[in-house]
């Protein structure tokens, strides 16, 4: 594996990845961590010694495979609409939905590394979008029309803080969607089931060959959850 000293994030993503499509979204080519590449097989260790955090950008996970298919095949969705691809990761999802037909979109991811594949795979699938490195979670609607969130309930504290700040969001002027495959800490309330997809994995990354991975609508916050 290439290292990262004096190493760009786009040349270490480029040594480090192929050009794939990801198994449910054949129309989107991403660079990806793949069995035929050292970054496959990398442990959290190994990266951590060479300053790297653990390279979820360079996976197309269930979640946000299921969101980017569910806004290919139904692009009235985000058609003409600002989007928000929060915790972007590869991007997979707002390019998805600029390639939809997306007024805007902007993917944020708080890795430096997840925001450089985030504009290398929207230049390779010819997508325009603007890419930040931040964390706004509990930040006010910046305008957004549509706000995108694959995969973010992995643990526990963060899950509750993220998704107690997508329901704020959620307005009859702003739509929350997620995409997640049976995460733990995803809530058990404030969401309602839009679509399920069977998502091809790799037990590499996953714990299962085949996910069920769902698309739901994030539900407002009521007064009593406040």
């Amino acid at each position: 594996m290439s290292t990262l000293l004096r190493q760009p994030p786009e040349d270490f993503i480029r040594a480090n990845t192929r050009l794939e499509a990801p198994p449910l979204v054949p129309e989107v080519k991403l660079y990806l961590a793949t069995e035929v590449v050292p970054l496959w097989e990398a442990t959290e260790t190994e990266l951590a010694e060479q300053g790297l955090p653990p390279p979820f950008w360079a996976f197309a996970w269930a979640g946000g495979q299921a969101l980017a298919r569910y806004l290919l095949d139904h692009p009235e969705v985000v058609r003409g609409k600002r989007v928000l691809d929060f915790a972007a990761g590869s991007g997979l999802q707002g390019i998805a939905a600029k390639l939809a037909g997306a007024a805007s979109v902007e993917a944020v991811d708080i890795d430096a590394f997840a925001c450089a594949a985030c504009r290398l795979n929207a230049a390779a699938n010819g997508a325009d979008i603007t890419v930040k490195e931040a964390d706004v979670v509990g930040v006010a609607n910046a305008g957004w029309d549509v706000v995108l969130a694959g995969d973010v309930c992995y643990e526990g504290p963060a899950a509750a803080r993220i998704t107690a700040w997508l329901r704020s969001l959620v307005t009859d002027d702003c739509l929350v969607l997620m995409g997640d495959p049976g995460r733990t800490y995803l809530p058990r309330q404030g969401l309602e089931r839009v679509i399920a997809y069977g998502v091809k994995t790799s037990r590499e990354i996953e714990d299962s060959d085949l996910r069920n991975a769902v698309v739901w609508r994030v539900a407002a916050e009521s007064q009593g959850d406040r």
